[in-house]
Parts: C-alpha cells; sequence; structure tokens
C-alpha cells in the first residue's frame, strides 16, 4: 500500500510471505522515479511473513510515474494500492510477467472490481484441489438437471463460509481445512469407482456438494486472507472474487460436461476406460495431498 499522508509525504507498507524467496531475502518495491526513501525500512516477521514499512518522500505527483515489483518470479503475484490525497484510491495487480505499472492519474471505477474479478477466477481455474473436486462431482453427477442443483449447492455453501470466514463470523485453521479438502476428493473419487450401486451420495449429490462446500469455502476465504482486501472497498472485492470463483467454475462444468458428450458421441467404447483412468487419477493425487498435507 502506498498512501499519501501529506502533500508529497507518502508511507509504504507491503506484506511479504517468508516463502516468496525461500525466506532469505525482504524485497523492496521500486518506487516512482520522483520518489525517495525518508529513512531507512523497517521490516518485521510476523505469522510467517515479512512486514515492511517505510517513509517515502515525492517531490511532485506521482500520475504517469511507474511503480514495480521487479523481484517476482514464477506465478507470484502481488496488489499494489495506491491512496492519493486528492484523487480517487487505485489498485493494481502486479505478476512476473508484468512487474510495473504507470499510475493512473484518475482510475476506472470498476478497477477493484475487475481485480478481485480477475484473481477469484484464476483461484478456481489454477488451484488445482478446488479444480478437481469440481470435475469429480461433475462426473460423478452427470445428467445436466442433477449437475445443476449439486454446483449452485457448491456455490451456496462456500459463499457462505467464504464471506463468514473473511468477515471474522467464522474460522477454522487453514492447516486442517487443506487436509479435509484433499480428502473430499479422495472420497469423490471413491464414490466413483462405485459404478455398480447406486450409491446415497449419487442420489442426493447436491447434500454432498453443500457439505463440501462449506469447506471449500474455507479454504477460498485462506486464499483471500494472503491477498488482502483493500480498505474500504471490501464488499466491492469480496463479491468481485466471489463471482470470479463462480465464473471459472461454471468454465470447469461446462468445459466437462461438453468433453465427457464429444467422447460418448465420437468413441462411445472408449468413455468407460477413460473415465476410470480420470477417476483413479484424481484419486492418487488426492491422497497424495492428504499424506503430505497431514504430515506437515
Amino acid at each position: 500500500e502506498f498512501a499519501e499522508q501529506e502533500t508529497g509525504a507518502w508511507t509504504l507498507n507491503w506484506k511479504q510471505p517468508v516463502s516468496a524467496l525461500n525466506g532469505t531475502e525482504v524485497i523492496l518495491p521500486q518506487l516512482p522515479a520522483n520518489c525517495t526513501l525518508q529513512s531507512e525500512p523497517v521490516v518485521r516477521t510476523v505469522n510467517l511473513a515479512f512486514i515492511g514499512h517505510a517513509k517515502v518522500v515525492c517531490q511532485s505527483g506521482i500520475a504517469g510515474q511507474t511503480f514495480a515489483l521487479p523481484q517476482l518470479l514464477g506465478g507470484a503475484d502481488a496488489l499494489l494500492r495506491i491512496l492519493p490525497l486528492d484523487a480517487p484510491a487505485q489498485t493494481h495487480r502486479l505478476t512476473a510477467n508484468e512487474n510495473s505499472v504507470t499510475i493512473s492519474a484518475k482510475p476506472g471505477t470498476w478497477q477493484v472490481f475487475t481485480t478481485y474479478l480477475i484473481i477469484g477466477a484464476e483461484h478456481i481455474l489454477f488451484g488445482w484441489d478446488h479444480l478437481l473436486f469440481v470435475i469429480a462431482l461433475v462426473l460423478l453427477v452427470q445428467k445436466g438437471w442433477a449437475v445443476v442443483k449439486a454446483a449452485t449447492a457448491f456455490t451456496v455453501a462456500h459463499s457462505i463460509t467464504l464471506v463468514a470466514s473473511t468477515l471474522g463470523y467464522a474460522g477454522l485453521p487453514q492447516g486442517p481445512v487443506e487436509a479435509l479438502i484433499a480428502l473430499s476428493i479422495v472420497f469423490l473419487a471413491v464414490e466413483l469407482t462405485k459404478t455398480d450401486r447406486e450409491t446415497w451420495t449419487r442420489r442426493w449429490p447436491w447434500i454432498v456438494a453443500f457439505a463440501f462446500g462449506l469447506l471449500h469455502g474455507f479454504g477460498f476465504a485462506g486464499a483471500l486472507r494472503d491477498i488482502g482486501l483493500p480498505e474500504g472497498e471490501v464488499p466491492a472485492a469480496l463479491l468481485a472474487f466471489n463471482l470470479g470463483v463462480e465464473a471459472g467454475q461454471l468454465l470447469v462444468v461446462a468445459a466437462v460436461i461438453a468433453l465427457r458428450a464429444a467422447v460418448q458421441k465420437l468413441a462411445p467404447r472408449a468413455e468407460a476406460p477413460a473415465l476410470k483412468v480420470v477417476t483413479y487419477g484424481i484419486g492418487i493425487v488426492a491422497a497424495y495431498w492428504l499424506v503430505d498435507r497431514v504430515i506437515v
């Protein structure tokens, strides 16, 4: 967060997970060219993260200037929030590929909403545990209307715990939550192998989806806590993140249904062996995650 306290006087605050650079180096954001540090940054360690603070002096306005975080590597990203005294707040997302941003004179109205919408969609599409759960759920349910009910139940459930946990009304330790999320995927994989009988999970998949959805909501909340929410715009950011998650989830559901329909039409004999391979693949990966997360 880069905030102007009085004309020309700014404070720079940042949070860096210790694991971001193997816990060996504290990063320092690259300030606009017309800004300089007033004193050495103060850094402390809190809950496996470096918390940095520095006072900055800028000779003139920062609109049109560049703010950068060149230390970002791989899939790492960061959220930058700029708070000028005489202009609206603005939020930018920095990544390894786009590690700098030109500060806007007048940020767009939907800037925060768009930023968190993208983050939410990426979290479901690139968060492999949530992704495998949705895939397994769709493969288990199969039928169109049943898929809609199960997906809706999952959505409602994880929205409840996501909001409740983010706003401080509920919460669970992140370690056990991650382990139980892996267990939920193992459970669905086992259910997928029971093709010779109709289990209660197949009869009432929406109940299972709702129950596990509550659990996955705590996982989403943990990710959102790591990202952080912009002060003063928490409702918009929370809504956008949740909508992004739902958009990503709908894409996954549609892709799985379309792919299975294509296999049934073009190569019906391949459906059963392909489903078996996918089922055991999901189960093996989830079982590994479960053991790894319990041991750690």
